[in-house]
Formats: C-alpha cells, sequence, structure tokens
C-alpha cells in the first residue's frame, strides 16, 4: 500500500462530473451554482471528469471523447478558461471539499500536441505506424512507458496540476507501469503532500485478455503500491452477473468477503453502483424500495463511496460521452434526502477501521453485512428486492433501534424481521 496514504479516505463520497453534460452551458462557470447542492448531498471530493482539449481526428460522435486528450497542460476551451478552472476550484476549497481531475495516461487522441513534438513516446505497430491496442479504442493511440522520456514529461505535467487540484483519478491505470506511478506519486508528494491517487484498475475479464494479447496489466494488489484508491472491478463482472440473475447473491458477498483478505489491511476500495462506462443502476433496478436497499448498501460497503451526477434524480440513462447529453433533474425522482441521511450514517456511525463480513440470504436476496471497530458491532440488512422477509442475524435477542429511520426492530430466536426497508443496527462489541 502507499505508504502515504490516509485511510480516512475511506469515510468520504466522491462527486463525478462530466462538465460537458453537466449543465446546458456546459461549462465550468456553470458548475459553481451547483456547488451548494452537491455540498449538501454529503461529498467530500469532486472528481471531474477530463477538462482537457478533445482531439478531433478520428474522434468519436460529433463532438468527440475527453478521454481522447488532445493536450495534458491546458483546459477544453469549450468548458472556459484555466482562470475559469482555477475559480472553480477555489470554489470548491471554500465549500470544504477537495478537486481532483482526471488524467488519461495510457493514450492521447491521434492528433494531440505529442505527436508532432514527441513522436517518440508513441506505441508503434508492426508497420512503424502509431496505433492502439485495444482494438475498440479506435479514436486513441498508445503511448510507449519504454521511452524514459515520456516519464518525465508526464510526472512534470502531473507536478504542474498537483499545484492547482487536489489528486488524481487515473485512467486505465493498470495499463500504465506501476513504477512510473510510484515515482510519479514521489514528485507530486514534494509540491502537494497528501495528494488523493484513485486508480482505474480493470476488469479482471479485461486483464486477462490483454495479458494473454502481451500486453501489460498490473493486478490489484500491485496498484496499491502507488495509489491510495483503486476501483473495485476486480470484483465488478460478479455484482454485474447478479444484476442480471446469472448468479447468487452470495456469490457477490463472497468476493466481497476475498476482498478483505487478498489486499494490504489499509486498502480502500473505491464502491460506486453506476458510472460513466457502466449502466445507471435504474435501468436493473425498477422498484423504489429495492433502490433505496442497493443505494444503503452501497454506503455501508467498507471504502469511499461514488455519486455519479444524475445519479441522485434516479437516471436510467447514462448521458453519452461524444455527444451533448445534458443530465436530467426530475424533482419528483429526487433522492437527495436518502443520499444525505447515508452520507451522516456513514460519517456519524460507520469507522474506516471497521472489519468487513458479509453473508446473504439467498432465497430472499438479502445481503446481511457487518462492520467491526472491535468497540461498536454495526449490522446492515438489505433486501435487494424490497420484499419483507425473515433472515437470520448473528445478534442477541431484544429489541433495536434501526438507525435509518428510527423505528424499533425485533430480534427473536436470532431471527429478524425486515419489512422491506433498509436496516442499520448498533451493538456494542462487548454484547456480542
Amino acid at each position: 500500500m502507499a505508504k502515504q496514504t490516509d485511510i480516512r479516505l475511506r469515510g468520504d463520497v466522491i462527486y463525478s462530473i462530466y462538465v460537458r453534460n453537466h449543465t446546458p452551458e456546459g461549462t465550468f462557470n456553470a458548475v459553481i451554482p451547483d456547488l451548494d447542492r452537491i455540498k449538501a448531498l454529503g461529498t467530500d471530493i469532486i472528481w471531474f471528469m477530463p477538462i482537457h482539449p478533445i482531439g478531433v481526428k478520428g474522434k468519436k460522435g460529433s463532438l468527440g471523447c475527453p478521454y481522447a486528450n488532445r493536450d495534458y497542460r491546458t483546459v477544453n476551451p469549450e468548458y472556459g478558461t484555466m482562470e475559469d478552472f482555477r475559480t472553480l476550484v477555489d470554489e470548491i476549497r471554500k465549500r470544504d471539499m477537495k478537486c481532483i481531475i482526471d488524467v488519461v495516461y495510457n493514450h492521447t487522441s491521434p492528433d494531440s500536441t505529442l505527436t508532432t513534438e514527441h513522436p517518440e513516446f508513441f506505441y508503434r505497430k508492426s508497420d512503424g505506424s502509431m496505433g492502439n491496442r485495444v482494438g475498440d479504442w479506435t479514436d486513441v493511440v498508445d503511448l510507449d512507458y519504454g521511452c524514459k522520456s515520456l516519464w518525465d514529461y508526464q510526472i512534470e505535467s502531473l507536478v504542474m496540476w498537483a499545484g492547482i487540484v487536489d489528486g488524481f483519478r487515473c485512467d486505465v491505470a493498470s495499463l500504465v507501469p506501476v513504477d512510473f506511478w510510484c515515482a510519479a506519486r514521489e514528485a507530486v508528494e514534494q509540491v502537494h503532500p497528501g495528494c488523493i491517487w484513485l486508480a482505474e484498475t480493470v476488469h479482471s475479464g479485461f486483464s486477462q485478455m490483454n495479458r494473454k494479447l502481451g500486453m501489460y496489466s498490473a493486478n490489484d494488489y500491485e496498484m496499491f503500491s502507488a495509489f491510495d484508491m483503486e476501483y473495485e472491478y476486480d470484483i465488478r463482472e460478479v455484482f454485474d452477473r447478479y444484476l442480471t440473475g446469472q448468479c447468487t447473491l452470495s456469490n457477490y458477498i463472497d468476493m466481497l468477503n476475498f476482498q478483505e483478505c487478498a489486499y494490504p489491511e489499509n486498502y480502500i476500495k473505491m464502491r460506486c453502483l453506476e458510472n460513466h462506462d457502466q449502466p445507471r443502476i435504474c435501468s436493473f433496478v425498477k422498484d423504489e424500495k429495492a433502490l433505496e436497499n442497493f443505494t444503503a448498501f452501497l454506503y455501508f460497503l467498507k471504502g469511499s463511496t461514488m455519486i455519479y451526477a444524475g445519479q441522485e434524480y434516479r437516471n436510467d440513462h447514462v448521458p453519452s460521452l461524444f455527444e451533448k447529453d445534458v443530465i436530467l433533474r426530475t424533482a419528483e425522482k429526487d433522492i437527495s434526502p436518502l443520499l444525505r441521511k447515508l452520507y451522516d450514517v456513514k460519517k456519524s456511525l460507520l469507522s474506516v477501521e471497521d472489519y468487513f463480513k458479509g453473508t446473504a440470504d439467498d432465497i430472499h436476496d438479502i445481503a446481511i453485512l457487518e462492520r467491526d471497530d472491535n468497540h461498536t458491532v454495526k449490522v446492515g440488512v438489505f433486501s435487494l428486492k424490497g420484499k419483507a422477509a425473515d433472515v437470520k442475524v448473528q445478534l442477541p435477542d431484544g429489541t433495536y433501534t434501526n438507525h435509518l429511520n428510527g423505528e424499533p426492530v425485533a430480534v427473536t430466536g436470532g431471527m429478524l424481521h425486515c419489512d422491506g426497508d433498509p436496516i442499520l443496527l448498533t451493538i456494542p462489541a462487548e454484547q456480542r
């Protein structure tokens, strides 16, 4: 694990913004009036998807993809100026939040400034032309980290941005050498101590495929030597199979338990139900009570929590990366009060030092999760179908208070009746 990692990041909530689609204006300045609302949701860190100029050559859609970066050291003029961005960061910090930006270091657009200024930085196909190793990424060309001068350029860029922002979300970070990330972190730490490092580690199946093709693909354990937080894509495929009825809830809970023993003790996974690369959770979960349980389940998991803009309005449409596609804000679908309540619970009742263990009732699709800091045991019961059922729990008989709604919950003969609402109970560890 990165030596400087602050495990208090486990208690943080990250809110993800795509500037183009966040407002009708699609600018840095237009985000500022929304910051108070975002803060009120319960947000500690705002993550901006790439803010750099977008390539034109080979672009996807009419506007191009933000992950086809044309210049690492400037901002997209469609969003505003560098001064506009600095003002936005200042406004975020005034509200006691931090700002991290996306850095896309595996590849650039085919017309990036580096393709002409430093052609030696790029991967070459057998015919000598630039290209990419992942076939459907047709709007980008890959960088070659066998070129040590590329390391210098990229680290200098990160150091520059570290003077402006509070951290980095690193795109497909597993495809870039871990040694590079370690060197970059060391350099950035000199100018911005405590800078936040979040890795988009990749799906297990994607990593397997890459290695079969002879590509470099670091595993999640290796990546923790450089990063504070990682995606949970190592087990995401199991979660997706559960959502589509291809495996049981127990299969997914078993993978959560596996993470608890597979990684360094101070590991941090970033938990999310959806993101810009994944379907909206509401495209799978249509029942309102079931969605409430999934959302409470998310906040109860050990690790940081990520909300993708629009999730608070129960959107089921994933905004396009390649077109203007402003997120929908439908007042009657707003679950902001729920997110705020869960944020307060995450901060007040859950400890960043908790140990985690989960079980599942596969008959009723109910997750029973425990978090224990050796002082207080926290038990969460989440009916992921939103249905009532009696479930077995490892708690003494008695009447408890559900911290999520203030209602009493009885445990009799080791059985708890779940009425379909999410439940969070606490008990002193010595009474367990």
